[in-house]
């Protein structure tokens, strides 16, 4: 189902018609199967509007909208300073919250708790076996076999990466130290693939197999996946209203470029973070422009409803206030892109 729904994402969503506006779009993976939902459902409704979403990864999705080859760009990750200094007047939307998940595929093992330092060990390379003593201390009365494990991890730039290894980096000095975090990392060991479909396909093909992919992307692909301990010390396994407590004490910039992993709160699934769409502040093709402004507050708005039915979760009420505010800041040539509250 996913990869039709990811290949789907590769092409338009119905065929314009003459005269239609097609609106192009690139970027982040981690949203996608929500992105394909919303465009479909936004195509149904203005069948004078279609949209043309390419998913190739978070970094891709910043360096055309950068470049101005796209209508706008997607990202899970926040661009940096320096990104911004390169495409100055971007703007970022926040769209929806997402879990990315430690997935995994251990023979006759169903259900795993991992702890920061032993997930920075697998993903360091330091933990090789899944009946490692630091992993059977934390799953005691599973039995784990002698099995090794195999890594795998993103191959593009990806703010799926950006996401994992920024909360490896908080929760791990040894790996803040020795790899970092960033779209695109030097890995200590594993396989890559191309986005979360292409990992999602390494982990599933290989007994064994540990990776980060998003929630839906798990789901979908009947994968199991790991509770978290997490920074109040519980162990819990990523949900929608696990990611909803990670961005509830959340203190939201103006510009939205925030990193909630590691988030405090019993409830809170500590590899949480937002995914955003990026357009320029003032846009300058007088009908995309205000089509493009109408369709972010529909889908920030009537758009979240369908955001839970995909394992996404709703933005918080204040989140979406802050939002509101921003998209009356867009421009088409100088004038506002919404008229009026679409």
């Amino acid at each position: 189902m996913l990869n039709k729904l990811l290949a789907a994402a590769l092409m338009l969503v119905a065929a314009p018609a003459f005269g239609d506006t097609l609106i192009n779009g690139a970027g982040a993976t981690f949203p996608a199967p929500l992105y394909q939902k919303w465009f479909s459902d936004y195509h149904a409704a203005h069948p004078d509007q279609a949209f043309n979403y390419q998913a190739i990864g978070s970094g891709g999705g910043i360096k055309q909208i950068t470049e101005k080859t796209v209508d706008f760009g997607a990202s899970d990750a926040p661009m940096s300073d320096e990104e911004m200094a390169k495409a100055p007047g971007i703007t970022h939307i926040p769209t929806v919250l997402g879990a990315v998940v430690i997935a995994f595929n251990v023979p006759g093992v169903s259900a795993l708790n991992l702890s920061p330092k032993t997930l920075a060990g697998i993903f360091l390379g330091t933990i090789t076996k899944w009946n490692d003593a630091a992993i059977a201390a934390e799953n005691p009365g599973v039995a784990l076999p002698d099995t090794a494990i195999a890594v795998a991890h993103r191959s593009d730039g990806s703010g799926t990466t950006a996401i994992f290894t920024d909360y490896l980096a908080k929760v791990s000095p040894e790996w803040k130290a020795k790899v970092g975090a960033g779209k695109s990392v030097k890995w200590p060991t594993g396989l890559g693939g191309k986005g979360n479909d292409g990992v999602t396909g390494l982990i599933k093909q290989a007994p064994g197999g540990v990776g980060y992919v998003e929630l839906a992307y798990a789901n979908q692909n009947k994968l199991a996946v790991a509770a978290l301990k997490n920074h109040d010390g519980a162990f819990v396994k990523p949900s929608v209203e696990a990611v909803s407590a990670a961005a509830a004490g959340a203190s939201i910039p103006e510009d939205f470029r925030v990193s909630i992993t590691d988030a405090g709160g019993k409830a809170s699934y500590p590899i949480s973070a937002f995914t955003y769409l990026l357009v320029y502040k003032d846009m300058t093709d007088s009908t995309k422009g205000p089509a493009i402004a109408k369709f972010l507050w529909w889908a920030t708005h009537d758009g979240q409803k369908t955001a839970p039915t995909l394992d996404y979760a709703p933005l918080p009420e204040p989140v979406v206030k802050k939002v509101e505010a921003t998209l009356k800041t867009l421009t088409v040539q100088g004038k506002p892109a919404l008229a009026s509250n679409p």
